[in-house]
């Protein structure tokens, strides 16, 4: 796992490998990328305590080659070589000094807290896919953490979406907030066990730090202020929308193969109990229209969305059922699950695209 920190093109070549660090019988694999770094541990049999770097593509590939079977590793940091002996082979890699490799972040004048794994995984993929990817606005390139004395919310916005994401069950017992980076959360994400083992979390004004089972992550933090998001969430919506998520969210990933592949664009009609779903592509002269049935309430509407966002939200709003809440064509949709569950609250909210008429 802690393989994805590596990067291509690393800013000093040093980067390229991993971190052996052997004390006292006990194994620590480190990698990092400078911004964020990934540790794990594992108990060896080891005659003496060394610390070296190699190459973590090549020992990735190799290992990954292998059976489930033991490995004997005979290190001479000298000459600068490692020999891995298996069943009914061996290989050989040159290797640098451990010394060489980057230290790891001491976290200092900490705050801490804890959450269940499976809680923050699921945090994390509600959110992490609404950032941008605009390096222009950075503070929008990760996810804004609000930490209060019985709750944590989550946010997320590249200006055309957002989402927010709380949990009431979680008690940090403290109140901060800081913004985490989208690589550093994809990494935890991909890391977490889905169970309920809790992850010990500490921070400060410039790094965070994970821990859970034998992985450790440490990230430094997007030193940037995060935008009053609160202010872009509309609170008067009277036109509301009930639907089959499904339905709806493939109604949406058809109609959105015939609309302009620069906007995305598609419209939907609300009118009585149905709902309307268009698109046109003027340059191809593609279009197509779709009509499913729903539950609404309020004045016939049109309103334009991006096809992609929308079916991005709709995939992962968790339920089988979807609310949406609208007041104008020109104003933001607010989207919700019909159901959640205990002790979770979840919003999102997607801006319109002007209709040419």
């Amino acid at each position: 796992m802690i393989d994805g920190v590596v990067v291509s093109k690393p800013i000093i070549p040093i980067l390229n490998n991993f971190l052996f660090d052997i004390q006292n019988g006990n194994l620590t694999i480190s990698s990092t990328d400078l911004e964020t770094t990934m540790t794990t541990s594992i108990k060896v049999d080891a005659k003496e305590d060394v610390s070296i770097a190699v190459p973590s593509k090549t020992t990735i590939e190799l290992l990954k080659s292998l059976p489930d079977q033991p490995l004997a590793f005979s290190i001479n940091a000298e000459k600068g070589f490692m020999e891995v002996k298996y069943s009914t082979g061996k290989f050989k890699l040159s290797i640098q000094k451990g010394d060489e490799f980057p230290r790891t972040p001491e976290l200092e004048k900490t705050k801490s807290f804890s959450m269940g794994s499976a809680v923050l995984q699921k945090a994390i993929a509600k959110t992490v896919f609404a950032t941008s990817n605009d390096e222009l606005r950075l503070n929008l390139t990760g996810v804004y953490m609000q930490l209060f004395e019985s709750s944590i919310t989550f946010v997320a916005t590249d200006a055309n979406r957002l989402v927010r994401y709380t949990r009431n069950d979680v008690k940090p017992g403290v109140e901060d907030n800081f913004i985490m980076p989208k690589k550093a959360l994809n990494l935890l994400k991909n890391s977490l066990p889905s169970d309920e083992s809790e992850v010990s979390i500490s921070f400060n004004k410039s790094n965070a730090f994970f821990s859970f089972g034998d992985f450790n992550l440490i990230c430094r933090l997007i030193d940037e202020k995060y935008p009053d998001y609160k202010a872009v969430i509309p609170t008067e919506n009277p036109n509301k929308l009930l639907i089959d998520t499904n339905e709806f969210n493939m109604a949406v990933r058809r109609i959105s193969i015939t609309s302009n592949k620069t906007t995305y664009q598609i419209r939907l009609k609300f009118a009585g109990s149905e709902v309307t779903i268009s698109s046109e592509d003027i340059d191809y002269e593609n279009e197509a229209q779709e009509k499913i049935s729903c539950t609404y309430e309020g004045e016939d509407l049109e309103i334009g969305f991006n096809s992609k966002y929308l079916s991005e939200m709709l995939s992962s709003i968790g339920s089988s059922n979807v609310k949406l809440e609208m007041s104008q064509s020109n104003r933001a949709g607010v989207m919700a699950p019909d159901v959640v569950d205990e002790g979770e609250e979840i919003l999102m909210l997607v801006m319109p695209m002007m209709l040419n008429n």
